[in-house]
């Protein structure tokens, strides 16, 4: 079961996906997916390999920009670039969706693009409460 939760009308964040969710993302018209977490975190997790066929079979496209932690800038930015690059909604996961919607937050933020009050309002809508650390 999917549990897509939309930031803005072209972001959206989620927690671990699998090859079924990927197909759901592609039904509701998302056009990439970003995977933020690193392989082998856990045992029993998919790899970037079979989330990226998954997402390439459904027709979308695929970045894999593992974080551990905190994102770095260099892992903000590129988490910036791919969706940027998307030309459609974007659809990022990690395990739980938290290090997805901090690396979108860095991202707005550093860009100017939103003001941290404005990302911690969206993030508060999507279900993760960034105030502190933004």
């Amino acid at each position: 079961m999917s549990d897509f939760r939309t930031v803005t009308d072209d972001f959206a964040v989620s927690p671990q996906l699998g090859p079924a969710e990927v197909r759901a993302a592609a039904a509701q018209g998302y056009a990439m997916i970003i995977n933020n977490r690193p392989n082998l975190e856990a045992p029993d997790q998919p790899m970037s390999a079979e989330i990226e066929a998954a997402a390439l079979a459904a027709g979308l496209r695929y970045a894999f920009v593992p974080v551990v932690g905190r994102p770095t800038r260099e892992q903000v930015q590129a988490v910036r670039a791919a969706a940027a690059s998307a030309n459609g909604k974007v659809l990022a996961f990690c395990r739980s969706g938290t290090r997805s919607i901090i690396a979108w937050a860095m991202g707005e933020i550093a860009a100017g693009t939103r003001t941290r009050e404005e990302v911690a309002r969206l993030s508060r809508q999507a279900g993760y409460d960034l105030t502190v650390i933004l």
